[in-house]
């Protein structure tokens, strides 16, 4: 019987953040450095970031039969979203914070207005790149049409800006479980899972693993967000390259301010273990989808 090759987390990763970090550098190097505009999107996208996103999305490529080519530019597309939400998060007029993937954050290090400008700028970029006719990896024109649609509604006012304005607004406001889950649905979740969802569309993946990889994204991107909150109570500011302690001072909700921090660990094992159940049918290929859901809670930053 032939042994299953050793997998290892740590170079799968590497190796795709090397991937991820060299094809948004050669994104922007079409634009004029120079310019205080581009300056700005270059400094919050390129660094030190996760590229959870962009990472989830090859994944479940790779899982569906598919490689990295096929989904790059969805890939960094998203990475692109997600910084642009980094950004305005950040804004003085939403959390007003000051550091972010260890350094000054873009409105700190630029001012208000080019934040502001850099993150509609990659907002735009983003659709920009998954729209290019030019794109050769993705043949069928109807599924990148969906992609885009799906990515556009995830992070829209349907998904991922619904979850922010429900941050807000019920800052001091106690919510019930459900109400709490709910909005960690639109605005961590709704990313998450059309990161996964649009790699497997793009690779060509089966209805029925679609499914099943959309439940694990829903399990994961809620662990996702548990842990953070979790982080941000007893998390290490020089490891996460971010403030510690905000949510309580803001008054947001978060599981460990509902539940306590022993519950809000317990739920996102629990969460994570969901995940890997429903990939049980898949092959060693979504072996990175498996560990990846380990490594979202077991993360320091």
């Amino acid at each position: 019987m032939t042994s299953r090759p050793s997998f290892h987390l740590h170079d799968y990763l590497t190796a795709r953040r090397e991937i991820i970090n060299a094809e948004l550098n050669n994104l922007l190097r079409s634009s004029d450095p120079s310019r205080r505009i581009v300056e700005a999107m270059r400094y919050a996208l390129i660094g030190s970031g996760k590229r959870l996103r962009p990472i989830l999305c090859i994944a479940a490529a790779e899982a569906a039969g598919g490689n990295y080519k096929d989904v790059l530019p969805a890939a960094c597309a998203l990475e692109m979203i997600h910084t642009y939400s980094l950004i305005h998060d950040d804004l003085p007029s939403m959390d007003d914070d000051r550091l972010r993937r260890g350094k000054s954050t873009c409105h700190v290090a630029f001012d208000e207005a080019t934040a502001i400008l850099a993150g509609d700028a990659l907002l735009t970029l983003a659709f920009e790149i998954l729209a290019n006719p030019d794109d050769t990896h993705s043949s069928d024109l109807e599924i990148r049409l969906k992609v885009i649609r799906m990515i556009a509604r995830a992070a829209g006012y349907c998904g991922m800006i619904e979850g922010q304005m429900r941050d807000i607004r019920f800052e001091g406001k106690p919510l019930s479980p459900d109400k709490l889950k709910s909005l960690y649905a639109l605005k961590t979740g709704a990313l998450i899972n059309v990161a996964v969802e649009s790699g497997a569309q793009l690779a060509g993946c089966a209805s029925k693993k679609i499914v099943a990889l959309t439940d694990y994204a829903d399990y994961i991107g809620l662990a996702f967000q548990v842990a953070d909150d979790i982080l941000n109570v007893e998390g290490d500011p020089d490891r996460m390259g971010k403030a510690v302690g905000t949510d309580a001072v803001r008054k947001k909700n978060t599981y460990p301010a509902l539940l306590g921090l022993d519950a809000s660990k317990a739920l996102a094992g629990e969460l994570v273990c969901s995940a890997l159940a429903v990939l049980a049918s898949f092959d060693y290929s979504a072996e990175p989808l498996r560990m990846i859901a380990r490594y979202i809670i077991e993360r320091k930053r």
